[in-house]
């Protein structure tokens, strides 16, 4: 359980009842993920699914990149405000459960237009020439600073990107912490909040989701 999912039961259970409906399939994908799938709080889950699913309803985008599929359940959110004629690229490296996000992709009406990849997402950032116009990482945190600083160019003006976990468990309040990772996530934010070229704010959902806007 993350930092931030301390809330009372009965609030969580508030916030779902009174936002829009989770979706069936993604009810089921859910589900079988809390069954079949280890550390299935991995998944996105109904608060942080519904935020990404008006994001990219709000966006439009043509061209979505998500690295860290898990079991499909926020691609599926972010492609439900897909262009007539955009795509999502979605990249994992565990081909252990491939299997599932593979058949909720093929079930859902989005099928068409997910590019599911297995694979290191960080040699595939370093050879992309693509322009996106909406960027969600959820995944190989050692590395956010250096996706950060390579798909800068390749994030459209007005464009946004999205990182989770950034509040590392509240571990990002340590002054000086032991933990690479902490450290890696902090320089990240930090980095975030000094460039002029995009601006941002981190939500204290979750674990912290940080969204941040190119100008």
């Amino acid at each position: 359980m993350s930092y931030f999912e301390k809330l009372d039961p009965e609030m969580d259970e508030y916030l779902e009842n009174h936002g829009s409906k989770e979706p069936e399939i993604l009810a089921k994908l859910r589900k079988e993920t809390y069954q079949k799938i280890l550390n299935p709080h991995m998944l996105s889950g109904y608060q942080q699914g519904r935020l990404l699913t008006i994001l990219s309803k709000i966006i439009a985008p043509k061209n979505i990149l998500e690295i860290g599929t898990f079991t499909g359940y926020a691609t599926l959110c972010l492609a439900e405000g897909l262009a007539a004629d955009g795509k999502i690229i979605t990249l994992d490296v565990n081909e252990d459960i491939a299997y599932l996000p593979q058949k909720y992709f093929e079930e859902s009406s989005y099928s068409s237009q997910i590019d599911f990849k297995i694979g290191n997402a960080l040699d595939f950032v370093r050879k992309n020439k693509e322009i996106f116009d909406l960027v969600f990482i959820d995944a190989d945190k050692e590395n956010y600073v250096e996706y950060f600083n390579l798909l800068k160019p390749n994030i459209k003006s007005g464009g946004v990107l999205l990182f989770d976990n950034v509040l590392w468990y509240g571990k990002v309040l340590e002054e000086n912490p032991d933990l690479e990772s902490t450290r890696n996530i902090k320089e990240l934010n930090a980095m975030i909040a000094n460039d002029t070229d995009f601006e941002n704010v981190i939500l204290p959902l979750r674990d912290g989701l940080s969204i941040v806007r190119k100008r």
